[in-house]
């Protein structure tokens, strides 16, 4: 398929912007400390628990809970929990004392009309082994208590469940159904392989994209475009002539933040259903394109017979007969994930899409010397720590942890980010990694290869090796900081901006080439390189 030069840069100009804007990385956490005040008895991290329930011996689909500040603690594994009856409070709120028979149960309650503490007293005082309260909407809300609520003295544990499941049980004990149910709070691992091959992953893409040139370079680009779109000599000369990449300036550095910065708004104001599908369209185009770049470009390097066979269409004229195959089987694969991207293995897709588009976008995007990298870096720099952690300050909530995860979205989660499920994990979830945080460094690192390449610079004597490792340990130290703050969002490049761009200019003023790096011109140094060989 033919796509032409402008073409390109005008569609990766956009994919630039709008997907800048996730730079974070996190995974989905399973206890937290909380913003509720913490008193002597009243101390506990909130918890997520597993709520088994049997309905006449019948397993039943197993519902997801969270522990109160208060009370006795659950035990980690299923095998130490204990299966108890379920029985409803009377009155249903738990606020004064039950005329139903609690002892040995589990008692049910609902929110509202008296504080979680007086609940949780309420029932203990009749016998409950146990107290399950089912808030009034969707949300697991942290139950805290007041200072002087003498919540030390209440010795059974205390969960919350969200509506849809406490709906669920009492349609059975309405029904005249015995419930039964087992409560235990499993502890999420410390470090899962998930974390491994998501390192893997990004640090992967990155190497890919900058060693890309030496599976396409000039010669091959010429060729392949001549295979798959066939035009007059001249045509050819003047598309090898006409630069295929965006140059990053100053300027242009700036303005990416600042959409990425506005984007992000929009999304968090304004995110919804549809407004997600729209991002998810953006990114199947921009997917099924860099798809089609890349297997085309192996497939060429593999065999360059390949793309002689030549079809003639109404629309797009003489094309390749490989380019089209390749084309449907991309629009192909990128549909099926968008109709199928809430299955448990939709992850895979999302991630072949998302890997193939950095690879095209690091292509068509480049650094031209230090000077540009530093004010995109520090730039993006600030981009990502403001919106992760200073932005709840004005919002009162992270806004790029809130756009991350969709919570404004009906449950639709936005595609801009590498994926891969914990599975070692008993709560499941994702390890995940935005675009940002692999765009951005990536940038630098496919720079370096550039300079290394042109300057004939060794491995060792060069930069591309040395930012290639930087950018290791700082995603390294990103999940890190992902352990110690138990699986809050991370601004990754606070930890990669560092360790790449500060690795690259302390290199330079070591070896005396900063200033060169500085102002470095791609185009004059190649013709300085030519002057030589002439």
């Amino acid at each position: 398929m033919a796509f032409s030069s402008r073409r390109i840069r005008s569609l990766h100009t956009i994919v630039f912007c709008i997907f800048f804007l996730t730079s974070l990385s996190f995974a989905e956490e399973a206890s937290h400390d909380g913003d509720s005040p913490k008193f002597p008895g009243c101390d506990h991290p909130y918890n997520l628990v597993k709520v088994k329930n049997w309905v006449n011996g019948a397993g039943g689909e197993t519902l997801t809970g969270i522990t109160a500040r208060f009370g006795a603690l659950l035990p980690k594994e299923e095998k130490n929990g204990v299966r108890l009856t379920a029985a409803f409070s009377n009155p249903l709120n738990s606020c004064s004392p039950s005329s139903s028979k609690l002892s040995g149960s589990v008692a049910i309650a609902v929110r509202g009309d008296c504080d979680f503490t007086t609940k949780a007293k309420v029932a203990q005082s009749g016998g409950a082994a146990a107290l399950l309260v089912i808030n009034d909407n969707e949300e697991l809300a942290e139950m805290g208590c007041e200072k002087d609520s003498s919540a030390q003295d209440i010795s059974i544990p205390v969960v919350l469940i969200p509506k849809s499941g406490g709906e669920s049980l009492n349609r059975s004990i309405l029904d005249g159904q015995k419930v039964d149910l087992l409560l235990y709070a499993p502890v999420r691992p410390p470090v899962d392989l998930s974390v491994i091959f998501l390192w893997m992953m990004a640090v992967g893409t990155v190497v890919c994209a900058s060693l890309w040139s030496e599976i396409s370079g000039p010669e091959e680009a010429g060729e392949r475009y001549n295979e798959l779109s066939p035009k007059e000599t001249s045509n050819v000369s003047a598309f090898i002539a006409e630069k295929d990449y965006l140059d990053i300036d100053v300027k242009s550095a700036v303005v990416f933040v600042i959409t990425a910065s506005a984007f992000l708004l929009l999304l968090y104001f304004f995110m919804s259903s549809w407004f997600v599908w729209l991002l998810i369209v953006l990114f199947c185009i921009g997917g099924i394109e860099g798809m089609h770049n890349c297997i085309t470009t192996v497939i060429l390097r593999i065999c360059k017979n390949c793309g002689r066979k030549k079809l003639k269409l109404p629309l797009f004229g003489e094309t390749s007969l490989l380019s089209l195959i390749v084309l449907f089987c991309c629009v192909a694969f990128a549909i099926f994930w968008a109709t199928n991207r809430q299955a448990s293995y939709s992850w895979a897709g999302q991630d072949i899409l998302g890997i193939c588009l950095m690879i095209t976008v690091l292509q068509v995007a480049r650094l031209p010397n230090i000077k540009v990298a530093t004010v995109l870096l520090c730039c993006a720099f600030v981009y990502d720590i403001f919106w992760v952690f200073l932005s709840p300050i004005i919002f009162h909530q992270s806004v790029m942890i809130v756009v991350a995860r969709g919570d404004n979205s009906g449950g639709e989660t936005i595609p801009m980010l590498l994926r891969i499920p914990r599975f070692a994990d008993p709560w499941g979830g994702y390890d995940m990694i935005g675009f940002g945080d692999i765009l951005f460094p990536g940038l630098l690192v496919s720079f370096s290869f550039r300079y290394d390449k042109t300057n004939k610079k060794g491995i060792v004597n060069g930069y591309f090796i040395w930012l290639t490792v930087g950018y290791g340990v700082g995603l390294f130290l990103t999940y890190l900081g992902l352990y110690l703050m138990h699986g809050h969002g991370q601004p990754a490049l606070l930890y990669l901006v560092p360790c790449t761009l500060g690795t690259c200019v302390l290199l330079a003023r070591v070896r005396g080439e900063l200033e060169n790096l500085w102002n470095y011109s791609s185009e004059e140094a190649s013709s300085r390189g030519s002057s030589g060989d002439a």
